[in-house]
């Protein structure tokens, strides 16, 4: 049985940074077409005959009971509104918490529930073009919709149960904790981007991570997409090579996929945490001279703020 790709999306990168391999890169954003929607509100999808037909039992932040007449299959989405929520309306650009029951429209056999446990889905961005934002628009915190999708050419008409948890910050909420001695330091603008100052002296031969800010969510497991913002500065004279803060777009990947000393900088931190981690090229982009067209033979600086993780799909 197969589920539309709703999940994934909240998994999808923002952009391609830093990856195994030295590779880099940028994904852009969709271009809006002349029938995207201009805003949220107007994003929602309409309600119909087959999304009020179906009754959902259970409690908001819970796995919902859904009942309907089979097969149902509309022409286009559907989305009815069980409950407005009682939250704070969300807006583009944020990114939320939210969780899922899906249902085969063919059967009404339950197909899976995700998002209700720690680690089974992404914070997603909301906008006018993606899933999320056409179910949700602009609703309240707490919101629970129906939404019953059309059968495609690859798959039967589906019906979810959609709760809308919560809004995400973009930085690293986690407590605050001491300093390390002779480490890098770090402050704070006021959006939560971090500058980095390299302290004087040689730099360390092996990996150092420390926890700037301690979380209490989700712990980050080898594998895992985690959605991270993060600033990266050479050791060598301190400049800025690479962060995602200039555009305010976190990025997701498995931690698999960076270069062992930034995925030694993930794996057992918890969802909250702002980490800075020292990486000597061995656990880098390798030995060499350290030059201006790549970040061979430096020793780089990492300040990671972790927002999110989702379980690698082998393990869920």
């Amino acid at each position: 049985m197969r589920l539309r790709p709703i999940a994934a999306l909240s998994a999808a990168a923002v952009s391609a940074l830093l990856l195994a391999g030295c590779a880099s890169g940028d994904t852009a954003a969709p271009e809006p077409s002349s029938t995207t929607p201009a805003n949220l509100c107007d994003a929602a999808a309409a309600s119909g005959a087959a999304s009020d037909s179906v009754t959902v039992d259970g409690e908001i932040g819970s796995a919902s009971e859904a009942t309907f007449e089979t097969p149902i299959d509309p022409t286009a989405l559907e989305v009815s509104v069980v409950d407005e929520g009682d939250g704070e309306a969300v807006e583009a650009g944020q990114f939320i918490s939210y969780a899922m029951t899906a249902y085969s429209g063919d059967t009404g056999e339950q197909l899976a529930s995700v998002g209700y446990k720690p680690g089974e889905l992404l914070p997603s961005q909301l906008s006018p073009e993606t899933i999320q934002g056409q179910v949700f628009g602009c609703g309240n915190v707490g919101k629970r919709v129906v939404a019953v999708f059309p059968a495609s050419e690859t798959a039967t008409s589906e019906v979810y149960v959609l709760d809308l948890l919560g809004t995400v910050p973009t930085a690293a909420w986690g407590e605050e904790q001491e300093p390390v001695e002779g480490a890098p330091e770090v402050t704070l603008a006021d959006d939560g981007a971090p500058s980095i100052t390299i302290p004087e002296g040689d730099a360390p031969t092996e990996t150092e991570v420390s926890v700037l800010k301690q979380g209490d969510g989700y712990e980050i497991q080898k594998g895992d997409y985690a959605l991270i913002q993060y600033t990266g500065v050479r050791w060598s004279n301190g400049e800025t090579f690479d962060t995602t803060w200039e555009d305010g777009a976190p990025i997701a990947y498995p931690t698999t996929q960076y270069v062992p000393g930034f995925q030694k900088a993930l794996e057992g931190q918890k969802v909250g945490s702002q980490v800075l981690v020292v990486i000597p090229p061995a656990d880098g982009y390798g030995e060499g001279e350290i030059n201006e067209e790549d970040l061979k033979g430096d020793t780089i600086v990492f300040v990671v703020d972790i927002l999110g993780g989702q379980t690698a799909p082998a393990t869920q």
